[in-house]
């Protein structure tokens, strides 16, 4: 279920599995064309009785279908699907229900408030002088953080969710937190409501420019592993942070821990209820289990295997269309997908495309994600920007520096 890179990545790997029989994206996009289903993902009712019809498992890429109850929806009807609860799904889709969860279950993380009240919200980052994190406490898009380092800029960050509503009912309340100093870097995690795994590691880039500057988007490229997580650090996430977690939330599915790893050790800034976008088009073509075969283990018994990782480096660049992330400009036709595709260690992934006979065209901000495999990381990223330089449309924007700071 899903429309982006991330659900392309996730059907791609599916479809290696010796157990799979069909496929089937809904909605999906040029990318996953063939196997495309016209169902929306907030269609329960259609998907559910697609799902009956054609016995499927049910696997949920985003996590708007997830945060409106889906896998409530589908297992009142015993049908298999993959994922968190609504309730548990909460990790993401509130982040003050996630930060008092935390609190009360001695989980690391930044200190915080909760306001619905922009002045009391600003008194309180007067208290930590301006350098804080403001968030709007629901879902938007990976868009509703602003890392402030001045009074000045956290007014502005508060005063834009609460008063102006910028986010919408997502900013109906607003966490305002400590801005932790250190190294910034994502952990996913595979979760049968007892115990977790290691999902892959990987780094993200958040920025729209070169060097980290422009606005916050969705992600404009990872790669995956990062040498930060360590094998001593990765079992101290796993052991003060995951593992709590997955106990006390009862948490079934993917969950991605985005971490900041401090002086102190590492700190929570954010769960997702689900895999990332872009980090999942760097992971994915790294692990070498059968994907399909480890979901229908936790689905089935409620237990989870260990994975087989390549040791490789994996890097993907997200090339976004002209005006991304305030105003995309779309219907642009794309040229030379099949071309990087053919290169040796490189996958196109599709997001925001479209297929019209033969050919592709942008439709949507962040429109397809090119990743490369190597035995190194400048390997990796040598291989990916090989494949983003065959790829041509219009307006076409990427960052440069993609897994240029390991």
């Amino acid at each position: 279920m899903g429309s982006g890179g991330r659900e392309h990545a996730i059907a791609w790997k599916i479809r290696q599995s010796k157990l799979v029989g069909k496929v089937f994206v809904a909605p999906g996009n040029g990318g996953t064309a063939e196997f495309n289903v016209p169902i929306n993902a907030d269609d329960f009712n259609a998907l559910s009785a697609f799902a009956k019809e054609n016995h499927c498992l049910t696997i949920v890429g985003p996590e708007g279908p997830l945060a409106a109850g889906i896998v409530d929806y589908f297992s009142k009807q015993s049908l298999p699907i993959f994922g968190p609860t609504k309730d548990e799904a909460m990790l993401e889709t509130s982040k003050s229900f996630a930060k008092e969860f935390m609190k009360s279950h001695d989980i690391p993380t930044a200190k915080f408030g909760v306001f619905d009240d922009s002045q009391k919200a600003i008194d309180y980052s007067h208290t930590l002088d301006g350098k804080v994190a403001v968030k709007a406490d629901g879902l938007a898009a990976g868009k509703g953080v602003f890392v402030c380092s001045s009074i000045k800029e956290a007014e502005e960050a508060i005063k834009s969710i609460l008063e102006k509503k910028a986010f919408g009912e997502a900013g109906k309340k607003v966490v305002v937190e400590e801005r932790l100093d250190g190294t910034e870097c994502s952990l996913m995690t595979i979760c049968d409501g007892k115990n977790a795994l290691p999902f892959g590691s990987a780094k993200d880039h958040k920025r729209a420019f070169d060097n980290d500057e422009g606005p916050n988007t969705g992600g404009m490229g990872a790669f995956s592993p990062t040498d930060d997580l360590d094998s001593k650090t990765t079992e101290e996430i796993m052991r003060r942070i995951t593992l709590p977690t997955v106990r006390a939330a009862n948490f079934h599915g993917f969950l991605y821990i985005g971490l900041m790893l401090t002086k102190n050790g590492p700190r929570v800034l954010e769960f997702n209820a689900r895999l990332g976008d872009p980090e999942t088009q760097a992971i994915l073509p790294r692990l070498k289990s059968d994907l399909l075969s480890a979901l229908l283990t936790i689905q089935e018994s409620n237990s989870i295997v260990e994975l087989e990782w390549s040791s490789d480096y994996s890097c993907t660049v997200v090339m976004c269309s002209q005006g991304y992330p305030q105003t995309p400009k779309t219907g642009d036709k794309i040229s030379g997908i099949q071309s990087a595709n053919g290169l040796d260690g490189v996958t196109v992934f599709h997001s925001g495309t479209q297929k019209r006979g033969e050919e592709y065209f942008t439709n949507g901000g962040r429109v397809l994600g090119v990743n490369g495999i190597g035995k190194s990381l400048p390997s990796a990223v040598e291989m990916a920007y090989s494949g983003v330089s065959m790829i041509k449309w219009n307006g076409e924007h990427h960052r440069n520096d993609i897994g240029g700071v390991a």
